[in-house]
């Protein structure tokens, strides 16, 4: 909760938050807690702006964000806009 409370607070440090390259709009929030990498993915509500919308989260094992977990991102972003 510290790192998504810092970047709440309006601390944009592209080692904790930023845009994943290939997504469409998709971010990722990077956090170490007990020696594992937690991400969170999420994007912003393009009406609301100030608004961050977290998908889900995952322990990630790898260097790269597994396309799987990009494309389940996506596809809860495109369900959020569709329930607008």
């Amino acid at each position: 909760m510290y790192n998504v409370n810092k970047v709440a607070g309006g601390v944009m440090d592209n080692d904790l938050f930023k845009k994943l390259d290939g997504s469409d709009g998709i971010w990722e929030l990077r956090t170490l807690y007990n020696g594992l990498q937690y991400r969170l993915l999420a994007f912003w509500d393009e009406q609301e702006k100030r608004l961050v919308v977290a998908t889900h989260g995952f322990v990630k094992k790898t260097w790269k964000v597994p396309a799987k977990e990009i494309k389940k991102a996506e596809q809860l972003r495109k369900k959020y806009y569709e329930s607008k």
